[in-house]
């Protein structure tokens, strides 16, 4: 998904909630060709790119190509990882 498909009206100036975080925003950077290894999450969060071009991925088959803009939301308690292809730089939030 990407945030600019959250605001499909022709207005000047457009909100959508997205995600409401019970705990903090954390700036992620992953070096080309690295990975944030396979781990779990307790709560709930919200992956925004902010830029690069990375690769999310779950133990559940969901495979979520990562650019500028795009974002994914995280499920509690399923095992995922981040394969960066370029540096990139993603916002979490929990």
């Amino acid at each position: 998904m990407n945030l600019k498909d959250l605001h499909p009206d022709n207005k000047a100036v457009q909100t959508t909630v997205l995600f409401e975080p019970n705990e903090k925003v954390i700036s992620l950077q992953i070096a080309k060709g690295e990975q944030l290894k396979e781990h779990l999450t307790k709560v709930p969060a919200l992956l925004v790119c902010v830029s690069g071009n990375a690769v999310f991925s779950n133990e559940n088959g969901l495979v979520v190509p990562l650019q500028s803009g795009a974002y994914v939301k995280i499920e509690e308690n399923v095992k995922h990882k981040v394969d960066a292809i370029d540096e990139s730089n993603f916002l979490l939030i929990k």
